[in-house]
């Protein structure tokens, strides 16, 4: 799990499914390049806390168009 993998790499391998990267290439403030899978089969709510205190650390869903955009109400509960 700790090798770089390129955005499309990364939804291919883990497709529909919250993960936490690191080590973060960026294409522009919104997209990611590569990054290298940290975290996997975490819940959601979980990932986001972990990357509030640990801001090298971002969650995100592998699968932006497949995402409810109700499903991180909780989170913030």
């Amino acid at each position: 799990m700790d090798s770089r993998l390129t955005w499309d790499e990364i939804t291919k391998q883990y497709p529909d499914q919250w993960v936490g990267l690191v080590d973060i290439d960026w294409e522009d403030e919104a997209n990611i390049k590569s990054a290298v899978v940290r975290y996997i089969g975490i819940p959601s709510s979980e990932l986001i806390r972990m990357q509030i205190k640990d801001q090298s650390m971002h969650a995100t869903y592998t699968t932006p168009d497949n995402l409810s955009p109700l499903g991180t109400l909780g989170v913030f509960g």
